[in-house]
């Protein structure tokens, strides 16, 4: 214990103070003491894990004590990266996206996606030195001996993503994919092709991806034209048009098809595990047609598909495809909620970081009432994407254990978030830009990059109408809501809040419970996205409120007591209310 000690306060020392580009001093909290700091605040060099007080207080409380000592090493050379030398080749690689070469300088037809060595020096860290997309199917990451839990893998995402979010969509697929073969795939396919996806050795290991969207099929999968003929062997042929691939050059993609002569609608699809290079070294018989040119994570590539008769595999049973994959993809969304959460924190440290350091009128910004106003409407959202990955990421523990309430429960949260943080993501990485004025509307910075990759997550893997309406199917089918109420409840038990405060919660709670019932009830579909937004806001206020009486954070507390001033509690637009009341305090 005394070594480990030793080394947690070694690692403290060393990242205690960090030049940035400027040649300002940072502290800890990334503000700079200097007197003579430069006019222009630039954070480059923080340490993104050191400089959050509230990532390792969080961690402390949701982790067991050896693990986190275990894994502090792991957390600050990750924070050190994102806020050095990734965060400069995500840049990079956001300048000079990835290029498809139809043929060979020979003239043969071989297709292959060109990216930037930064692209691929991001990887290396990614999916080599963290292993992010094998975390969570190896029992021998980062020295731990045994499983590492969710909260870990999403931990280092949530730093990884406040440098680089392109890249997070790959290693997402990789592990979906990865989890989806091992539990619908027969054994000789898990045998077969398992260690490829699990390796870290990067001239062996495989990445996956997902080719579900149609021109026709977006968001309405029982659409799907694509069409998948058996072969003797007991492959199939798949043959149709893909419209959105990510990552279109993966070594595998999970792919939805109609299988020829199965029923019209949903129950005629199913699930394939799709090759891109066949047994004899050849590639399988589909081409990307193009690459799409994105407004964000410009740094990776999606393109559109054409199958033409390409060999692939039956993976789970035969017309259960959406429902297979459906677990692929509420593993994505989680992963999406993640990024969101990491990309807000990213925009208003960056925001934080600016007011405390820029003079205007003779004043430090921060010190300005409207500007301390302005940057707590940040930090809300921010704050309540992060807890909201701990909570869900906890659960999904706990449903992979087999735990059923667990299940039910992830059911709910896990659209919440998606919805939610995604959403929020949006207007809190443009208001955060504003804090840095004309410089963050430059692209030498991180602010438009931020901007412009944070519009996807409420896109991709189900859109924000998609996903509240899923929120409101958790409560209709797997009867989520009660499981929600009571966990919760259980929650407000263990916090020590004011009786006032905690009085304010429950109300909350039983409101917004009411009205989800409601719209599920009733079929009330345009009251979903209204309801999603309650219960997300009470589970987040509520969760929060729990940590701040576990840790002793007074500044969760009152975030926590910000999000039902600003985003539950009825409010006059005309009055001067939102102030917290005294009886919360």
């Amino acid at each position: 214990m005394q070594a480990i000690e030793k080394m947690e306060s070694t690692n403290r020392v060393a990242f205690a103070t960090v030049q940035g580009a400027t040649g300002a001093v940072h502290t800890p909290s990334g503000k700079p003491v200097a007197s003579n700091a430069h006019p222009v605040p630039d954070r480059r060099g923080a340490n993104f894990y050191v400089t959050d007080s509230e990532m390792e207080s969080l961690l402390k409380l949701y982790l067991p004590e050896d693990l986190f000592l275990h894994l502090l090493p792991h957390l600050t050379r990750m924070g050190e990266l994102a806020g050095g030398r990734l965060d400069d080749l995500a840049g990079i690689a956001d300048k000079n996206p990835p290029e498809l070469e139809h043929r060979s300088r020979s003239g043969e037809n071989l297709q292959r996606i060109i990216k930037h060595p930064a692209y691929e020096e991001m990887e290396r860290v990614a999916y080599g030195e963290f292993g992010l997309q094998a975390m969570s199917h190896r029992d021998d990451m980062l020295g731990w001996k045994g499983k590492l839990p969710p909260i870990v893998k999403y931990a280092l995402t949530y730093l990884f993503v406040q440098a680089e979010f392109g890249l997070c969509c790959p290693l997402s697929m990789t592990d979906s994919l990865t989890r989806t073969l091992k539990k619908f795939g027969t054994p000789e396919l898990v045998e077969k092709y398992l260690p490829q996806l699990l390796s870290l050795d990067w001239d062996e290991q495989a990445q996956g991806a997902m080719f579900m969207t149609e021109q026709a099929a977006g968001s309405d999968i029982s659409n799907t034209e694509t069409m998948a003929y058996p072969n003797a062997d007991g492959s199939w042929r798949l043959v149709g048009d893909k419209w959105f691939c990510s990552n279109p050059d993966a070594e595998f993609a999970m792919v939805l098809a109609r299988v020829d002569g199965d029923p019209v609608g949903m129950k005629g699809i199913s699930l394939f595990l799709l090759p891109r290079y066949l047994d004899d070294g050849s590639t399988n018989q589909y081409r990307i047609i193009r690459l799409k040119e994105k407004l964000g994570t410009r740094s990776m590539a999606s393109g559109e598909i054409t199958l033409e008769g390409a060999r692939a595999w039956l993976v789970g049973e035969r017309g259960r495809g959406f429902v297979q994959m459906a677990d692929m993809v509420n593993n994505s969304r989680l992963s999406n909620g993640v990024r969101s959460a990491g990309m807000m924190r990213r925009a208003v440290a960056e925001a934080e970081y600016v007011a405390h350091a820029r003079i205007a009128f003779g004043k430090r910004l921060e010190d300005m009432p409207l500007m301390r106003r302005q940057i707590d409407k940040l930090r809300v959202p921010a704050e309540q994407a992060r807890t909201m990955v701990f909570q869900t990421a906890q659960t999904l523990a706990r449903s992979d254990a087999g735990d059923k309430e667990a299940y039910a429960l992830l059911r709910i949260l896990t659209p919440m978030i998606k919805f939610r943080a995604c959403r929020d993501a949006r207007k809190v990485t443009g208001d955060a830009m504003e804090v840095r004025g004309g410089c963050g509307y430059i692209e030498e910075w991180s602010d438009p990059r931020l901007v412009r990759d944070a519009h996807l997550g409420s896109i991709w893997e189900g859109t924000s109408n998609i996903v509240a309406l899923d929120v409101i199917r958790a409560i209709k089918r797997e009867g989520s809501l009660p499981v929600l109420q009571k966990y919760l409840s259980g929650l407000l038990s263990e916090a020590s809040l004011k009786p006032g405060y905690e009085k304010v919660l429950r109300e909350a709670l039983s409101r917004a419970s009411a009205l989800a019932q409601k719209v599920a009830e009733q079929g009330l579909d345009q009251l979903a996205r209204q309801a999603a937004t309650a219960l997300y806001c009470c589970t987040t206020s509520i969760a929060m409120a729990w940590e701040a009486s576990k840790t002793g954070s007074t500044e969760r507390m009152r975030l926590s007591q910000l999000v039902v001033v600003h985003r539950l509690l009825p409010r006059d637009p005309l009055s001067d209310e939102g102030v917290i009341p005294a009886a919360w305090s």
